[in-house]
């Protein structure tokens, strides 16, 4: 059992085809828009039906605001590694550190030779490989000139440079030992697929990287775990079918038992890219975190001295604003309370349990914070489009309105996902161990109800702004009321369960 800590991470792999241009370009929009952190795109320069890659890549950077880019994988052959250095350089650069690599020996043999390039033996191929990781390493450096030696590719005096905007991950699709071990010595991340390495043989592939990464003085822990995966949607009982929380169920599995840690799924239609970002993605996390912090929590070998006590509860619950929720929404004067021990003791393990409620309460205040923004972003385009100057035509407006309709989808999804995981895996967990909060866990539940029924509302906002009905101020006004509501019922949450979180845990 190996789970390497990484955080998990989100991506997607639309295709390439020419005739789906827009298609994929829209995929990679929504996964901007979604909040996943990955668009990945394959690179067969030889294949006719397919768009460029970097070309592609360069257009989605353009496009989009927060996701990396990268290809999955570059195809080495067809790929100089000087020329390969720098056009990831200058993406990076452009879009403000979002570039990536993900190389690969090359395939398909025929085909490579036909567009001009070499042949090579595996052996051939792994060396070149290592050839230009080093090139590409010293390029990035931007120190001086580089000369290597080597039979696929020498170097001689080439000025060193442009530097990334940041640190380019190197991901190596690799599956062979002789790969596995390059990967644990030269790259910073492993990416192979689930079409070519199922989840039972990833443990003993992951060995071999380790071992590989050791012998070099490195950490396995340095190499990311990235995944290709695929699966569909809708009933079934496989690996990656059904609902999305079986997708979720599974991939926190393979997260903890083989240390995957980026998921990047090969996906047709924009439905696949928005449940994977507003379902999928969220639920996984919680599952992983929360195992996580049960692990980090679990009793240890008695030892010989007598027990800590432990201190007082230090974590604290984050205060609300002063934001009154409308009556008719609830009253907070009716909130149970728990009782509560000024004496009661807690160690460190223990306290780390409800900082960590905290930490995923404030993930969700950072994406309404986000939501907030975007709604701003919109009304401030509608200004900029009534001015003479019409800096911003009809058709950026629509997208714009798209983009807000898109990501206030997805932030409550993501809502929605965080209050069942509660009520059906924490609540009774803490039912079952306090009686007590009995009263508590009732309000907190119906108070997730009356969220989903703002959430609702913010949907029908919505629709009146990007049917024309109404404007933009009854977005803002559903977003206002989902904040002060989801803020209060934070607040009172971790109030309420930070000292039963620490004292129970999370099951």
């Amino acid at each position: 059992m190996t789970d390497y800590g990484h955080e998990l991470e989100f991506g997607i792999f639309p295709s390439p085809d020419a005739d789906r241009l827009h298609e994929t370009l829209a995929m990679a929009e929504a996964a901007d828009v979604g909040g996943l952190d990955l668009v990945t795109i394959q690179d067969h320069p030889y294949q006719a039906k397919h768009l460029d890659a970097w070309t592609l890549l360069s257009v989605i950077a353009a496009r989009t605001t927060s996701v990396r880019v990268a290809p999955n994988v570059a195809n080495l052959p067809l790929r100089p590694p000087v020329v390969l250095a720098r056009s990831v350089a200058t993406l990076d650069q452009l879009s403000g550190g979002r570039a990536e690599l993900g190389l690969g020996t090359g395939a398909f043999w025929d085909a490579i030779v036909a567009a001009g390039g070499p042949r090579r033996t595996p052996g051939e191929a792994v060396e070149a490989l290592e050839e230009a990781i080093a090139v590409i390493r010293a390029l990035w450096s931007g120190r001086g000139s580089v000369t290597l030696d080597g039979d696929h590719y020498p170097v001689r005096g080439l000025h060193a440079g442009p530097v990334p905007a940041h640190d380019v991950g190197i991901w190596v699709g690799a599956y062979k030992p002789r790969m596995l071990r390059v990967t644990g010595r030269l790259a910073d991340g492993w990416l192979p697929s689930l079409g070519y390495a199922a989840p039972e043989t990833l443990s003993a592939m992951n060995a071999t990287i380790d071992e590989a990464a050791e012998k070099a003085g490195r950490s396995p822990v340095d190499i990311r775990r990235l995944y290709n995966i695929h699966g569909r949607f809708g009933s079934g009982g496989g690996l990656l079918e059904g609902q999305p929380r079986d997708w979720a169920e599974q991939l926190a599995e393979i997260t903890l038992d083989q240390g995957m840690s980026t998921y990047i799924l090969a996906v047709s239609s924009l439905d696949d890219v928005e449940r994977f970002a507003a379902e999928v993605a969220p639920l996984t996390r919680e599952l992983v975190d929360t195992e996580r912090a049960r692990a980090a929590v679990q009793p240890k070998a008695p030892e010989a001295a007598a027990p800590t006590r432990g201190e007082t509860l230090e974590v604290r619950a984050t205060q609300a604003p002063r934001t009154d929720v409308p009556a008719d929404v609830w009253d907070e004067s009716t909130r149970p309370s728990a009782p509560v021990d000024p004496d009661e003791r807690f160690t460190a393990t223990q306290q780390a349990t409800g900082q960590h409620l905290v930490d995923v309460h404030d993930h969700l205040r950072g994406e309404l914070e986000r939501l907030r923004d975007v709604v701003e972003q919109v009304a401030a385009g509608e200004t900029d489009a009534g001015r003479a100057r019409n800096i911003i035509n009809e058709l950026t407006m629509r997208q714009n309105n798209w983009t807000l309709g898109a990501y206030c989808a997805s932030y409550c999804r993501v809502v929605t996902g965080h209050h069942t995981l509660e009520d059906r895996s924490v609540f009774p967990h803490l039912r079952h161990s306090d009686p007590q909060l009995a009263p508590v866990i009732d309000r907190l539940e119906a108070e997730h109800h009356v969220i989903h029924d703002v959430l609702e509302q913010v949907d029908h906002a919505l629709v009146q702004m990007v049917s024309g009905e109404k404007g933009t101020s009854v977005v803002r006004d559903a977003v206002d009321l989902l904040g002060a509501t989801l803020l209060s019922h934070l607040s009172y949450e971790e109030r309420e369960l930070i000292p039963a979180l620490s004292r129970h845990g999370f099951s």
